[in-house]
C-alpha cells in the first residue's frame, strides 16, 4: 500500500501530468501522419528525458507510446491512410463509415476501444507482470512460426468477398518479403544487383501506396470529388460511445484487449500482428461476417482494442526479463539504459515505485485519449473541407514525407508511388491490398521461424507438433483460416436449396 500511495504522489506532480498530457497529444499527431511513427515519436523525446529523474522520463515516453498506437487510427479512417502499421486493420471498417458520413462516431469507437484496451493491458501488467513473462519465455521458433500462421490465417476473413483472390494476394505478400539479403546465411535474393533493395522493401512505404496513393489514383480517374458532403459541412468531431452500447459489444471489447495484451507480451510481436488477428477473429466469430468490410463497429473496435492493449503488454517482457516486446518497446528498453534502469528480473524488486507509476500514468494517458482525441481529431479533421484536387495533392504530399522520412531515400518514395499503382489495380480487379500487406508485414517472421525451427530439429518437422503450444496455436489458425471458407459454403448451399424448393 505505501509503494502505491509513493507511486501516486510521484504520478500528481504538476511536472509529470503535464509532461503525460504533452506526451499524449504528442504521440497522437505523430501517429496520425504517415510515416512518423511511435517509434519516431519517442526516438524525438529521448532527448529531453536526459536531465529528468527516471520515473518522469519513462512517464513521457510510454504517454507518448499510449498516443501513437490511438493517433494511427486518425488518419486511417479520415483518409484510409494509416499512420501506424498498427492502424491497418482500422481502415478496413472505419474508411467506409467515414465515407458514409459517420467519420465522428468512427473516431469515437477508435478512442474508446483504444482507451479500454491501454487499461486492460495496464491492469494485466501490474497484476500479473511477472508470470505473464514466464508465458513469453516459452516462445521459440515453432511458437514464432505458429503464430505467424495465424495473422496469415486472417486472410479468410478479411476477403470474404473473394477468398481466392484474397490468397493470392497474401502469396504475392510473402513473395516480395523475401526480397534483399537473407537473414539467416547471408545470400541476396532478388534484389537483382540494385544496392536499395538489399535491405528489402519497406512495407511502410508499400502500406502508405497500396492504401493513400491508390485512393488518390482512383479518385483521379473518376475526376471527381471524394463524397465528403455529410462531413465537410459540420465540424467533425468524436461521437463517444455511451456506456449502454458498450456493453452491447463487450465480448469484442475483452476478447480484443485479451488478444492485444497476450500478443504485446511475446517478444517482436507487437500491435500491428495483434490488430489484424483482432480482427480476423472479430470477423471469424461474428453472426454477420458479411457486414466487415462495410463500416460496422466491431470492426473498429478489434483492432484498435487490441492494439493499445499491445502496449501494456509489450512493457512486461521489456521490464521484467529485459527483452522488448516490441519495436516501440526497444527503444523505449534503450531510454531505460540511458536513465540509469537495467531491465530485468531485478527492476520489479529494485524499482517497484516505477512499475506502479507506469500503470498509473497509462491509465491518465487513457483517460487523456478522449480530451486531446477531440482537439486532435478536430483540427486534423479540417482538411477535409478542402476540394479533393487539394485534398489528393496533400494526401500525396504527406505519403511523400512519410516514404522519405523512414530511411532518407527517394528509393522508398518511388516503391510508394508503385506500389500505388499496384493497389489501385489491386482495388480495381477485387484483390486484396490488406491481404498483400499482410503477407508482406509477416513473411519474415513465418519464414524465419520456419526454417530455423527446421535447423533446430535436424531437418524434421516434428517439432510443430510435439511443443504442446505450438500445437495449440497451430490448431487454432487452422480453425481461423477454415471457419470463414465452410460458413460461405455452407450459406452459398442453403441458398441454392432455397432456390431449387421455391
Amino acid at each position: 500500500m505505501n509503494i502505491i500511495i509513493q507511486s501516486l504522489s510521484q504520478i500528481i506532480m504538476p511536472f509529470n501530468l503535464m509532461l503525460i498530457t504533452l506526451g499524449t497529444l504528442f504521440g497522437m499527431v505523430c501517429g496520425a501522419l504517415p510515416g512518423l511513427s511511435s517509434s519516431m515519436a519517442i526516438i524525438l523525446c529521448l532527448p529531453f528525458t536526459y536531465s529528468m529523474d527516471p520515473v518522469s522520463g519513462v512517464l513521457l515516453l510510454v504517454s507518448v507510446y499510449v498516443g501513437g498506437a490511438t493517433g494511427g487510427s486518425i488518419s486511417a479512417i479520415l483518409l484510409k491512410t494509416p499512420g501506424t502499421p498498427e492502424a491497418v486493420a482500422t481502415t478496413f471498417d472505419g474508411y467506409p463509415m467515414s465515407q458514409r458520413g459517420d467519420a465522428g462516431l468512427a473516431l469515437g469507437l477508435a478512442v474508446s476501444a483504444s482507451s479500454f484496451g491501454t487499461i486492460f493491458s495496464a491492469i494485466c501488467m501490474v497484476i500479473s507482470a511477472p508470470l505473464l513473462a514466464v508465458l513469453a519465455l516459452k516462445f521459440q521458433s515453432a511458437e514464432y512460426f505458429a503464430l505467424g500462421l495465424v495473422g496469415l490465417s486472417c486472410i479468410t476473413s478479411i476477403g470474404s468477398k473473394n477468398q481466392m483472390k484474397a490468397i493470392l494476394s497474401v502469396l504475392l505478400g510473402l513473395m516480395f518479403s523475401t526480397i534483399g539479403i537473407d537473414s539467416i546465411n547471408g545470400i541476396e535474393r532478388f534484389a537483382f544487383k540494385q544496392p536499395f533493395l538489399l535491405n528489402g522493401i519497406n512495407y511502410i512505404s508499400v502500406m502508405i501506396g497500396a492504401f493513400a496513393i491508390a485512393e488518390v489514383y482512383r479518385n483521379v480517374e473518376e475526376l471527381s470529388h471524394r463524397d465528403t458532403s455529410t462531413v465537410t459541412n459540420s465540424k467533425v468531431s468524436l461521437v463517444i460511445m455511451k456506456f449502454s452500447e458498450m456493453l452491447k459489444m463487450w465480448k469484442t471489447f475483452i476478447k480484443s484487449a485479451i488478444i492485444g495484451t497476450v500478443i504485446g507480451i511475446i517478444p517482436a510481436a507487437g500491435g500491428s500482428i495483434a490488430s489484424l488477428i483482432s480482427y480476423g477473429e472479430a470477423v471469424r466469430s461474428s453472426d454477420t461476417p458479411e457486414e466487415f468490410g462495410k463500416g460496422i463497429p466491431e470492426g473498429i473496435i478489434a483492432p484498435e482494442s487490441a492494439n493499445n492493449a499491445a502496449v501494456g503488454g509489450s512493457m512486461v517482457p521489456t521490464m521484467v526479463l529485459g527483452i522488448p516486446g516490441s519495436p516501440v518497446a526497444a527503444v523505449i528498453m534503450a531510454a531505460f539504459m540511458i536513465l540509469g534502469l537495467r531491465p530485468g528480473p531485478l527492476l520489479i524488486r529494485d524499482q517497484p515505485i516505477l512499475l506502479n507509476a507506469i500503470f498509473f500514468g497509462m491509465l491518465i494517458a487513457a483517460l487523456l485519449l478522449f480530451v486531446g482525441g477531440r482537439f486532435v481529431t478536430r483540427e486534423f479533421a479540417r482538411i477535409l473541407k478542402l476540394p479533393y484536387p487539394l485534398l489528393g495533392t496533400l494526401i500525396a504530399t504527406l505519403g511523400v514525407v512519410g516514404a522519405y522520412s523512414l530511411k532518407n531515400s527517394f528509393y522508398d518514395v518511388a516503391i510508394m508511388f508503385i506500389f500505388g499503382f499496384i493497389g489501385y489495380y489491386f482495388e480495381k480487379f477485387k484483390y486484396s491490398s490488406s491481404a498483400f500487406i499482410l503477407g508482406l508485414i509477416l513473411g519474415e517472421l513465418v519464414e524465419n521461424s520456419l526454417r530455423k525451427q527446421i535447423i533446430i530439429g535436424n531437418g524434421s518437422w516434428s517439432g510443430f507438433v510435439e511443443r504442446p503450444l505450438s500445437l495449440f496455436i497451430l490448431m487454432v489458425a487452422a480453425i481461423t483460416f477454415l471457419s470463414p471458407i465452410i460458413s460461405k459454403y455452407k450459406k452459398n448451399k442453403k441458398a441454392k436449396t432455397e432456390k431449387s424448393t421455391h
